[in-house]
């Protein structure tokens, strides 16, 4: 299997498959250092774009350096995370046409005040990339 990394529609670049992929294959790993929440909130304090994996309850995330990294959030997505003896695969939930873009749902539970908007297009497109435990708290918190 094949997978590259190019423009998408719902974030700058995604990556995509550039073979069929089966239904509970694993395509990618997500990798790269793993750092505290705490420093990962110092290093990128200010930039724009961060690349983490939140593990376990979040106070060590994955500073991703991978193709992984380029795989974006959808609200309807062909792909899920599954950890796998402390490792992150990037997992197929359905079977992925030749060509297609691989996503997953980010389920993020961080943000501070930003709001995550979603790009990904979907027809059940939630808004958010937050996830729904993230979303009802936010709101009762609200009021």
């Amino acid at each position: 299997m094949a997978l590259i990394v190019r423009s998408s529609a719902i974030h700058a670049a995604g990556c995509y498959t550039t073979t069929r992929i089966g239904r509970g294959r694993r395509i990618a790993e997500y990798t790269g250092p793993r750092i505290s929440k705490d420093e990962a909130d110092e290093m990128y304090q200010d930039a724009p774009l961060t690349y983490l994996f939140g593990l376990g309850k979040g106070d060590v995330v994955i500073d991703g350096h991978c193709t992984a990294m380029f795989i974006n959030h959808s609200c309807e997505p062909n792909c899920e995370t599954e950890v796998v003896q402390g490792r992150v695969w990037i997992k197929a939930i359905k079977e992925i046409a030749a060509g297609t873009e691989i996503t997953y749902d980010y389920h993020l539970y961080d943000g501070d005040d930003d709001e995550q908007i979603c790009n990904c297009g979907a027809p059940k497109c939630k808004g958010t990339m937050f996830s729904v435990e993230e979303v009802k708290k936010r709101k009762k918190a609200k009021k």
